[in-house]
């Protein structure tokens, strides 16, 4: 018998349906664009944003986090956080 998914049709705001772990860079965009960043150990995350925004600085994100962003790029200048998780 197939698994049945009552949630095939994820809106907005359900879940991540890709995890994948992100290793922060300077000059590489993410492979999927985030619904939100798991960190995994404490520390300040820097993002660039979607639609080319300003880059921007989370500072002393608790470890266990669920930040909801939609980051293109998790920078290695400015990121402290440790063991982050993309969810997509």
């Amino acid at each position: 018998m197939p698994i049945i998914d009552r949630y095939s049709a994820v809106g907005a705001n359900g879940p991540g349906e890709i995890c994948f772990p992100i290793t922060p860079a300077d000059g590489a965009d993410l492979q999927y664009v985030t619904r939100a960043i798991y960190v995994g150990g404490a520390g300040d995350i820097t993002i660039a944003q979607k639609y080319g925004l300003p880059n921007v600085t989370f500072v002393g994100v608790p470890a266990g986090t669920i930040l909801p962003v939609r980051a293109t790029r998790v920078l290695v200048t400015g990121t402290t956080a440790t063991n982050l998780v993309g969810l997509t």
